[in-house]
């Protein structure tokens, strides 16, 4: 039980569901689903619709989507990719000769085609009990007749002005015409109301296939894309086999690749021949463990991840205990390694994370992202959709199993997690974050596991993260915790905002109960009922 004298929240328990999600509009509105008869898929399309609205740089119909799902706590879990891919007409080649060797986070060609409605409606038409129509229709209210800013959705609003300013579209949408909207300030979507309404009317079809593709692939066609309506109407998510490893008495399960899912596997599968438990959770020795783990993992992840449809990834050789067996070996406890590229690159902390467990034990893991805060910045002027940059994850470079090409789907970094135990359901959970993901996969599943923490006290720990050659330590941690870290030879520093956020629920099958935990890093809340 967490310290009362001391700040903090308390984990929820409930006997018939809980939802956790990073927005309270969000969360309640997966419980008013829940309690009107729905289950947990139709509570998490719900929940996620209302975040498109009221999070809109966080996540967005112009995104993808993944999701985890056991059904009754019991059986195979269901994993659902629904990534976009890169346009029929963008080529490597065409790029490289026109001296492009990378791809701009605000360029077009950062815009693949969303996948979020396809996967939601396949979703809802395969395991949900209500339609499109019904639960879409918190979201319409709250894009038709308003919403009220929380504190952090107005702090990330606000830090992204410039960016908003550079599409026409964008800054009349989410601007209206002027500054960022701020706390408390009461906000409408009213193109996005119309497009939502669409869906809920036609299905897939209101937002592939029409006016509102046309309105999309026009725009973006103006502004150089090379996108078609047939690459729109292309669009199908894909049913996919979990991939799954044993840490402890616990399996894992992530989304197989294109997702990047298999870097928190190959961190497990490290640390699995460490005893963590013999460790204090935030010591200089867990954490320098934790970090050479990540740079290793994700070395391994830059060379080897992309899209299977259309490259060789080797999974098998990935998650293999000689792999583990062979980075284990390169770590030292007693100094750093020397410098490298790994979870290099930009640094963003968008995207969002729920969770859903119903009555029947339905168990619903799911995620939902633009990449970036409000994605590549550029939006169709009648949707109101404004389009995600996951393109920018692709590499120009002919030969890499993650090179752009026609059709082809980026390494994605949104992961939705699940973990096992005696075959069900024990911790639905996820921690959004951009790259940051796999290595909050990882941690809050060793603080659960090994530490024996509650969901909320594993979300709460304060956390580091390695990037751009440099460990970023959250002020969780003190001074003594940089300072011995350096001397192990970590460049060390403080992040100018927190990493990532997180949501989870814990199934107790012994007593018929659910306990659920919401990160404080963001403005959102845990229920249950």
């Amino acid at each position: 039980m967490r310290d009362l004298q001391l700040p903090g929240r308390s984990v929820v328990h409930g006997i018939n569901g809980a939802a956790a999600t990073s927005h309270p509009m969000s969360t309640l509105a997966a419980i008013d689903i829940l309690r009107a008869g729905g289950n947990a898929v139709d509570a998490a399309v719900a929940a996620c619709a209302v975040q498109c609205v009221v999070e809109p740089m966080s996540t967005g119909i112009g995104g993808d989507c993944f999701a985890l799902l056991q059904k009754g706590g019991e059986g195979e879990v269901i994993g659902l990719n629904g990534s976009g891919h890169a346009p029929e007409g963008l080529k490597a080649d065409d790029l490289l000769a026109e001296g492009i060797d990378r791809i701009d986070l605000l360029s077009p060609h950062s815009v693949t085609v969303p996948g979020a409605i396809d996967a939601w409606c396949r979703l809802l038409e395969d395991h949900g009990r209500f339609g499109i129509d019904r639960v879409l229709q918190p979201a319409i209210d709250y894009a038709e007749n308003g919403f009220a800013l929380t504190p952090r959705v107005a702090h990330d609003w606000n830090r992204m002005t410039d960016k908003l300013s550079g599409d026409p579209n964008t800054k009349r949408i989410f601007l209206n015409g002027g500054g960022a909207p701020t706390v408390g300030q009461q906000y409408r979507l009213p193109e996005l109301a119309e497009t939502l309404k669409a869906i809920a009317a036609e299905g897939r079809a209101g937002f592939y296939d029409g006016a509102n593709a046309e309105d999309m692939v026009t725009y973006l066609q103006s502004v150089g894309g090379k996108h078609s309506l047939d690459d729109f109407a292309a669009q199908q998510c894909e049913y996919v086999t979990p991939i799954r490893i044993t840490y402890r008495d616990r399996e894992l399960l992530e989304i197989p690749p294109n997702g990047q899912g298999i870097t928190a596997l190959i961190m497990l599968n490290i640390l699995s021949g460490f005893d963590l438990s013999g460790m204090d959770p935030t010591s200089i020795e867990r954490l320098h463990l934790a970090i050479e783990t990540q740079r290793l993992a994700y070395e391994t992840r830059d060379k080897y991840v992309g899209d299977p449809r259309q490259a060789d990834v080797p999974v098998d050789m990935l998650l293999s205990s000689q792999l583990a067996d062979s980075l284990r070996a390169q770590i030292s406890m007693d100094k750093a390694r020397g410098k490298n590229d790994a979870g290099a690159g930009p640094v963003y902390r968008d995207t969002v994370y729920l969770t859903v467990v119903d009555r029947d034990r339905n168990c619903c893991s799911f995620i939902n992202s633009l990449f970036f805060g409000f994605g590549s910045g550029l939006t169709a002027p009648k949707t109101g959709v404004i389009f995600q940059n996951r393109g920018a994850g692709f590499r120009v470079e002919p030969g890499h199993p993650n090179c752009i090409a026609p059709r082809k789907r980026p390494l994605h970094t949104i992961i939705p997690g699940m973990a096992l135990k005696d075959g069900r359901c024990d911790l639905c959970y996820g921690v959004m974050g951009g790259g940051f993901q796999p290595v909050g996969h990882v941690q809050v599943l060793t603080n659960v596991v090994d530490y024996g923490m509650d969901i909320q006290e594993a979300l709460d720990a304060p956390r580091v993260f390695h990037v751009s050659d440099r460990v970023e330590v959250e002020r969780g941690l003190g001074e003594d915790v940089l300072a011995g870290l350096s001397a192990l030879g970590h460049e060390t520093g403080r992040p100018d905002m927190p990493w990532g956020g997180g949501q989870g629920i814990q199934v107790d099958w012994e007593n018929g109960t659910v306990a659920a935990g919401s990160d404080p890093r963001k403005d959102g809340c845990a229920l249950a009922y």
